[in-house]
């Protein structure tokens, strides 16, 4: 029990008919929402002329949000907190973000009034928290919805700065995006998206453990890198222009060789050669599963996916070092 004096704040106490100092005690109490009951710590406040219980509106407000925080974690409900700040991370206001999310246009106030959304409603706002990516593809295509120009302007820049600022961390995907880029001069996005994957896959073939921690997605055109594709969409179908200059010294002999050759068998074809070649592999097509072929999809390849495919393509192709990446590249162009 812990007992804390106010800051000489008083307030009514009924007993003594009189406005009086008072101290504060924490401990447990009960209280129930929605016919369960659940246990949480607050806050009492004592008279401290005679010892009563008195009414605090704050500590009120305050038991409240304690009783709604318990809730909220007990049932997987986005925090208060996690509510307030969505706003602030993407530069909209409430109404708007109402407005994009298809929702009535006060709801999104109400959930930041502390009134408490439904576990779909917090699953959506949860996704749109933790991830920049999500957030972007449904800014993008929803911003019919908002009710300026200005509103989607603003929110866009504050999400692919952080979509860029991900990207731009010492990363491992970083510096190898960063190295394919000086050796190759006319990449594309396209083709940059599938050699990144190329890479992940085979030096998880040869090394049993992958090279970067990033997940790629089974888009429409093959295995996508989020985060890539929003830093590099500008260029569209034209080569990549960068003028990074990066060392072959940053990655270890292990990783250079797989990097090496990729590019050298894989970074020879287009992007839409490449696409076709993640098209026929098992890791894009499960993921995919019954979507349409053209249907947008953010869908995770998961990794084991990736590692399971590439081990068995080493095997089925009797890779004995990883220069025999070849083999699997011209039979995959032979195929097309």
């Amino acid at each position: 029990m812990l007992v804390r004096n106010a800051d000489m704040e008083k307030v009514f106490c009924e007993n003594c008919r009189n406005d009086v100092e008072y101290s504060v005690i924490e401990e447990q109490m009960i209280g129930t929402i929605k016919g369960e009951t659940y246990t949480y710590t607050g806050k009492v406040a004592k008279c401290k002329e005679c010892k009563s219980d008195i009414f605090v509106n704050s500590i009120n407000d305050y038991n409240l949000k304690a009783l709604y925080d318990v809730y909220r974690e007990k049932n997987g409900i986005i925090s208060l907190e996690r509510i307030l700040e969505i706003c602030e991370k993407y530069n909209i206001s409430k109404r708007p973000l109402s407005l994009l999310l298809g929702w009535g246009e006060q709801t999104y106030s109400r959930y930041c009034n502390g009134d408490i959304p439904s576990k779909q409603y917090s699953d959506i706002l949860n996704k749109i928290y933790e991830s920049p990516v999500f957030y972007s593809e449904l800014l993008e295509n929803n911003k019919e919805k908002l009710p300026s120009e200005i509103a989607y302007k603003k929110s866009k820049g504050a999400v692919d700065k952080i979509l860029e600022g991900n990207l731009n961390k010492e990363s491992k995907i970083n510096g190898v995006i960063n190295y394919i880029l000086n050796r190759c001069g006319d990449i594309t996005p396209l083709a940059l998206q599938k050699s990144l994957y190329y890479v992940q896959g085979f030096y998880y073939a040869f090394n049993n453990k992958f090279l970067f921690e990033e997940d790629c997605q089974a888009w429409a055109h093959g295995p996508v890198y989020p985060e890539v594709y929003f830093k590099y969409k500008h260029f569209k179908f034209d080569p990549i222009e960068s003028k990074i200059e990066v060392s072959d010294t940053i990655f270890t002999s292990s990783e250079l060789i797989i990097i090496e050759n990729v590019i050298k068998h894989f970074c020879c074809y287009s992007g839409k050669v490449l696409e076709k070649f993640t098209h026929s592999e098992y890791p894009w097509l499960q993921t995919r599963g019954n979507i349409p072929e053209l249907e947008s999809s953010t869908e995770i390849i998961k990794k084991e996916y990736i590692g399971k495919y590439f081990k068995d393509v080493r095997e089925k192709y009797n890779m004995i070092n990883p220069n025999d990446i070849e083999s699997y590249a011209k039979k995959m162009f032979d195929c097309i």
